[in-house]
């Protein structure tokens, strides 16, 4: 198998590396960056001093600070019309995997045109798009270095994985110091995140040497260090660990795939906004669970590197203590059930069959060692709400 290998043309990694954006912009060309972001970014002053080095450099920068959790089609017109208004000629993407992904979108619809609708999986979508410069400031997500961007219709509350090279930031930023104070609850969500992508890339049908390098790299980092996260969101070598990790497993996915997990997840997110992260955490247990016997090796050397598990071991002993440590994860990271989150019981039950028409149709699935029918994700989704 000849594996297809994309990746950031420039990377920064380090504490402070963020003092580098105007640089890196102007090695990239960029004279007229557009900073997209939230509203949080503007008043925690972190775009004041991005905005600050892109002036030192010489740069014309604005910002668009309308950025939304799980960004929807209606969010991205504000954003089209502020590219369009700067005349901006690069983006910069700061903040969440919202954030992210808003600014991958607005690159590709500024270039393009239509509806981010006409971008979704199965199409592969090569360009051309404007440049993107992706600051995350959390440390899950991975989309700083992947060719996806997640985007959910306003009228029909999907989900849309959309996916090609035009979606894959030119450039990254990795600064862990950005990190420092994410709460417990969104670490947490965000650390599972990176976990869920780093062993769905390890286990789905795509997986390559390249993709497995980097995500056994981000499973050992991510089993020594995200408990220590949670507890303790000051510890600096620990949120430094966590940053790397979440990058590395975002270059894993990328390029090879997620799986069942990422395909039922977006559905859960769309119907009953439940944040990305948390509802693949909500998952994880039950559709591993479920995929294990079919690749009973590839899960077992996760195992091996999460910790969880001797070399000694077989693999099928292996494998099942991985399953038992996502559920103790769950636990000690306090992941709630879809019921303790509040989900009405006869809500949930009555979007089963859309929900698992919607985690198909997006393709995910059919990279999952077990292929599910329809009926088997229902049974997946209903065990998991209590």
């Amino acid at each position: 198998m000849v594996a297809s290998i994309a990746l950031p043309r420039l990377m920064r990694a380090g504490g402070g590396a963020v003092d580098e954006t105007g640089t890196l912009v102007k090695d990239l060309g960029g004279k007229r960056p557009l900073i997209v972001t939230d509203a949080f970014m503007v008043t925690s002053g972190l775009v004041e001093i991005i905005t600050g080095a892109l002036h030192k450099s010489g740069l014309e920068a604005a910002v668009f600070s309308g950025t939304v959790p799980d960004p929807t089609t209606d969010s991205l017109r504000a954003g089209v019309a502020a590219v369009k208004e700067h005349s901006a000629d690069i983006i910069i993407g700061l903040g969440g995997g919202s954030a992210i992904d808003t600014a991958k979108a607005l690159g590709i619809l500024s270039r393009q045109g239509g509806e981010m609708r006409d971008y979704k999986a199965p199409r592969n979508n090569i360009g051309p798009a404007l440049p993107v410069v992706a600051i995350p400031t959390t440390a899950g997500s991975g989309s700083e270095a992947t060719q996806f961007t997640i985007i959910s219709d306003s009228e029909t509350s999907e989900k849309m994985l959309c996916a090609g090279i035009a979606f894959l930031p030119a450039a990254a930023i990795i600064d862990h110091t950005l990190t420092l104070s994410m709460p417990p609850r969104l670490t947490a969500d965000t650390g599972i995140d990176a976990l869920t992508h780093a062993i769905e890339a390890f286990v789905s049908k795509k997986a390559n040497p390249f993709s497995d390098a980097f995500a056994l790299s981000a499973i050992r980092t991510i089993g020594t260090n995200l408990r220590k996260v949670y507890k303790d969101g000051s510890d600096q070598a620990a949120r430094e660990a966590m940053m790397l990790a979440a990058t590395q497993a975002g270059i894993a996915f990328s390029n090879s795939s997620v799986a069942l997990v990422h395909g039922m997840s977006r559905p859960i997110g769309a119907h009953f906004h439940v944040a990305h992260g948390l509802a693949n955490a909500m998952l994880f247990p039950a559709v591993t669970e479920f995929s294990v016997t079919a690749a009973e090796a590839r899960y077992a050397e996760c195992a091996r590197a999460l910790g969880v598990a001797s070399s000694a071991a077989s693999d099928k002993e292996a494998s099942a203590a991985l399953v038992t440590e996502l559920h103790s994860i769950n636990a000690d990271l306090d992941v709630p059930t879809p019921e303790v989150f509040g989900i009405d019981r006869h809500a949930w039950e009555s979007k089963l069959p859309l929900m698992a028409e919607q985690a198909l149709s997006s393709g995910s699935p059919a990279n999952n060692p077990v292929i599910p029918d329809a009926q088997q994700i229902q049974e997946i989704y209903a065990g998991i709400y209590a």
